[in-house]
């Protein structure tokens, strides 16, 4: 049954490094490194957790399609007290949890093709030692001492708070209890022996950073510049008796490191630190809004090399029940369906509604009705009887003589199209990528219908005109399916097979407008409908 439209919100984070740090980068320029944050294992993965990693990795597809070397690295954060109450909660050890929750995610990104080349889990040893190495840095270089931290603590967001970030409110039986403002999360007071990162030693450091303008919109960059103002040192360790979960601090067994900083230092550990020939910084961290204090203050102070921009998208919330499971999206959708679905609504300017109703119309409207009528219609040996085998060759003559002046002017718009959508692929704008496509996908569909090829068929004074119209069509159908690859991998492989691209011709070079390469090629197999139609009974509820 199709459910109610569900608004969750996620404001994704685009945290730029390679952008500003170029003179510290140890890879060549055609290399393209992009991360999404390690996802918190504490319950199942859910929509919000793909939509992330699918943005990242169409953006990663599509360095990959340009020739670049691209480096795509994601995992799961495995430690910290909420993971070791999660595994009481079920009766597991941590580690059996850690190990199961971590499980979905993978199986979750493969079964939606997302292509990484790194999955780090931060119980792996190799994670334990850079992470053991970072904190033995900081400790050289004066920034970690030790120190007494008193003040409120939120158990659910794994983070001590200042008075002015938390609130009191009345609870569901009236009573006055304090939280955090951001979350609403419960908090307590907290007094104990922790090492402390000196933070607030980072006000000039951080404000530098901010005045380069590198955060977008600007709103958010008044939110981290209070943040800045208000700068505290930072407890970076929890008592053991409290907390076992976690990595030890070093010649410390009494203490484990703050999973925030075990965290963030994955990003080093899935760049080969701290080996001299490491690739760093990334091009792009890819968060959400939710972690930018510790993406846009905490990681810039232990690692000050970042650059941010910021956008919207989806949000779910594990406590509060409104959790859509992706697998189920699937079954339902197919995997490109639901990358599709995703990519399209998750716009950067305005928060998205997921609703399955929603869903079934554009994927319908958009795969079905327009991308996959218009492939069958120009392939179909009911159109194209004299020649329903090949991809037939442009006679420029006809184009010029047959097709009005604003048809044309489309036509030869194609051959800007990979710099157009180029753009957008950098800035993580996905949505504008397809609606390009479409806008050209639209159009083609508009031409069969307004020049009836099933009549042109009919008379053989009309058959060049036909050949030419199937021919722009095929054309518009090939230049847009390689600019679709990173959107939806399967179908387009499907599209780009049938009109006869053989795999090794669909990189961005190869997209080659126009050219004759492509004429009189055979076309390929037919695999039946690319899109089918997804029909339900139920009335959406």
């Amino acid at each position: 049954m199709l459910t109610k439209s569900l608004l969750f919100r996620k404001k994704i984070v685009l945290i730029r490094c390679g952008r500003v740090f170029k003179q510290i980068r140890f890879y060549t320029c055609n290399n393209y490194f992009v991360t999404t944050p390690i996802f918190y294992v504490n319950a199942d993965p859910h929509i919000g957790h793909l939509y992330t990693a699918v943005l990242a990795d169409s953006v990663a597809r599509w360095h990959e399609l340009k020739g670049g070397n691209v480096i795509f690295t994601t995992g799961t954060d495995e430690h910290g007290l909420k993971i070791q109450q999660a595994a009481e909660k079920f009766g597991l050890s941590p580690e059996h949890h850690c190990t199961n929750i971590s499980k979905k995610f993978r199986d979750l990104f493969n079964v939606t093709d997302i292509k990484y080349t790194d999955f780090v889990r931060t119980t792996e040893n190799r994670h334990t030692e850079v992470v053991s190495h970072f904190w033995e840095t900081l400790i050289k270089n004066g920034y970690i001492y030790k120190g007494v931290y008193e003040g409120w603590y939120s158990v659910a967001d794994e983070a001590y708070l200042s008075e002015n970030e938390v609130i009191e409110i009345d609870d569901k039986d009236g009573n006055k209890v304090k939280v955090a403002y951001d979350s609403k999360h419960p908090v307590v007071w907290t007094k104990e022996d922790n090492y402390m990162f000196k933070l607030s030693a980072f006000k000039d450091g951080l404000t530098e950073w901010l005045d380069r303008g590198v955060i977008h919109p600007q709103k958010f960059e008044v939110l981290v510049r209070q943040w800045v103002d208000d700068l505290e040192d930072l407890s970076v360790s929890r008592q053991r008796n409290r907390l076992t979960w976690g990595i030890p601090v070093p010649g410390d067994d009494t203490q484990t490191i703050y999973v925030w900083l075990d965290a963030l230092v994955n990003y080093l550990t899935v760049s080969g630190y701290p080996n001299e020939s490491h690739d760093w910084p990334p091009d792009c961290h890819v968060v959400g809004k939710d972690i930018l204090r510790f993406h846009a203050i905490y990681w810039p102070a232990f690692y000050l090399q970042q650059v941010s921009h910021f956008q919207k998208g989806y949000k779910m919330s594990k406590s509060r029940g409104n959790v859509i499971d992706p697998f189920d999206r699937i079954n339902r959708y197919t995997a490109d369906g639901l990358r599709y679905f995703l990519l399209k609504t998750g716009v950067p300017h305005a928060d998205c509604n997921y609703s399955d109703l929603k869903a079934l119309d554009c994927l319908n409207n958009d795969l079905a009705d327009k991308l996959g009528n218009l492939l069958n219609r120009c392939t179909s040996r009911k159109i194209n009887t004299n020649f329903p085998d090949l991809f037939p060759a442009l006679n420029q003559e006809i184009l010029e003589s047959k097709f009005s002046p604003e048809d044309i002017k489309m036509y030869k718009s194609l051959q800007q199209l990979p710099d157009l959508v180029d753009e957008h692929y950098n800035e993580y704008n996905i949505y504008k990528v397809i609606e390009y496509v479409m806008m050209y996908i639209k159009w083609a569909n508009k031409l069969i219908a307004d020049n009836k090829p099933w009549q042109l068929k009919k008379k053989e004074e009309d058959l060049q005109f036909l050949k030419c119209l199937i021919h722009v069509v095929m054309e518009t159908l090939r230049v847009n399916g390689i600019i679709l690859q990173p959107i939806v991998p399967n179908l387009t492989d499907q599209l780009l097979g049938r009109l006869g691209i053989p795999s090794n011709e669909r990189m961005v070079k190869n997209i080659h407008f126009g050219s004759k390469e492509i004429s009189e090629r055979r076309l390929g197999e037919s695999d039946g409908v690319l899109y089918p139609k997804i029909v339900t009974s139920n009335k959406p509820s």
